[in-house]
């Protein structure tokens, strides 16, 4: 018989595994995904699905008893249209454009005067 016979053996201390914080995207494969996925309690996460435009978000209270909210997403194409070039004219331009109409109204106002005289 040894010293340590009287106390229990419990073996070596063993670290339960703590939930990092995902820092990134978690997806998962459909509903089934989802479901499979464990959440641990007092934690909300989100799950993207690549299966579907899906965002699961993913619930469980303080016994574990898991919840899910299904969110569907759009993807809206958010670049502004660009200026189609040369749809634009300059200061310069306009004015030329100006003394040519004032050129034309000049002659056609000296031709209708020559027809009414």
């Amino acid at each position: 018989m040894g010293i340590y016979d009287n106390y229990p053996y419990y073996g070596p201390y063993q670290q339960r595994p703590t939930q990092q914080a995902q820092t990134g995207m978690i997806w998962v494969q459909g509903e089934a995904g989802q479901k499979a996925y464990l959440v641990a309690p007092n934690t909300t996460v989100p799950l993207w699905d690549s299966e579907d435009k899906v965002i699961y978000l993913k619930s469980a209270d303080a016994s574990g008893r898991p919840s899910v909210r299904r969110l569907r997403y759009t993807i809206e194409d958010e670049q502004p249209a660009a200026p189609v070039p040369g749809t634009f004219v300059t200061r310069d331009e306009l004015a030329g454009v100006s003394g040519k109409i004032e050129e034309l109204q000049k002659r056609l106002d000296a031709m209708t005067e020559v027809h009414h005289e």
